[in-house]
């Protein structure tokens, strides 16, 4: 996927996610996301879209901190997060393919591909999140872009130190979307030990569990939105990806 398709999800999505917060209104429990109510993930995702466009937009090479979030609430909260979305979508649309500043995972090709693909993923899981306050059924998620959320999952996220998906001895996980097309490749051998686990996109050697299921609900479930879906082998270590994945 390309940079300006990562552009066009975040803005629907950014807007479907207002649509839902609006409807469902500030105090509507976001049952995923413990102790939230709808203002909370509205003032955080806000907040993310703010500091994620400052990056791009100052071109900032370092860390920085995310601002407060806003005391604001009910309509003129909803105001804030669109207007937010906005800024968001305007900075990563009108900036330059080159751009230099920070980023934190590794995969994409530049900058800008990091922070498109980032919020457009963002974006997605809070809009499931709101729509699962407001109630009713949520907008899907196109197969393309749930494997491509796996893939930054499997092998951005839990590439890094922070993951806290481990093993006292050497284990295999193997996670497989079942409705991609055949040239998709979207089948991942996810490796765990002591060390961060190390992912690779192919399906050699064997596997002592697999997660496998549509993108979708591979996608929402590896984020602890769903239920995971079919397991076969040991569901030891399916537990341990629900019970220690959490990103932080």
């Amino acid at each position: 996927m390309d940079t300006a398709s990562f552009v066009g999800i975040l803005e629907k999505e950014g807007q479907l996610l207002a649509d839902a917060a609006q409807v469902a209104g500030p105090d509507a429990v976001v049952p995923a996301c413990p102790g939230w109510r709808t203002r909370d993930l509205l003032r955080h995702t806000g907040v993310v879209h703010r500091w994620a466009a400052a990056f791009v937009a100052d071109r900032h090479t370092a860390p920085r901190p995310m601002d407060p979030h806003p005391e604001l609430d009910g309509p003129d909260l909803v105001a804030w997060y669109r207007d937010s979305h906005r800024r968001l979508v305007d900075t990563l649309a009108g900036a330059a393919p080159d751009v230099e500043c920070f980023t934190f995972l590794p995969g994409p090709p530049s900058a800008l591909a990091f922070w498109a693909r980032r919020q457009a993923h963002e974006t997605t899981v809070h809009r499931y999140d709101a729509e699962s306050a407001r109630g009713g059924s949520p907008a899907p998620v196109t197969v393309e872009f749930a494997v491509d959320g796996v893939d930054e999952l499997l092998r951005g996220f839990h590439a890094r130190p922070k993951s806290r998906v481990r093993t006292a001895s050497p284990r295999v996980l193997r996670v497989r979307a079942t409705d991609a097309d055949a040239d998709a490749d979207a089948v991942w051998t996810v490796r765990l030990s002591q060390e961060p686990p190390v992912t690779v996109r192919d399906a050699d050697g064997d596997a002592e569990c697999e997660l496998a299921g549509p993108a979708e609900e591979l996608y929402l479930a590896l984020w602890n939105r769903r239920p995971l879906p079919a397991v076969s082998g040991d569901a030891e270590l399916a537990a341990l990806w629900r019970d220690t994945s959490a990103v932080v």
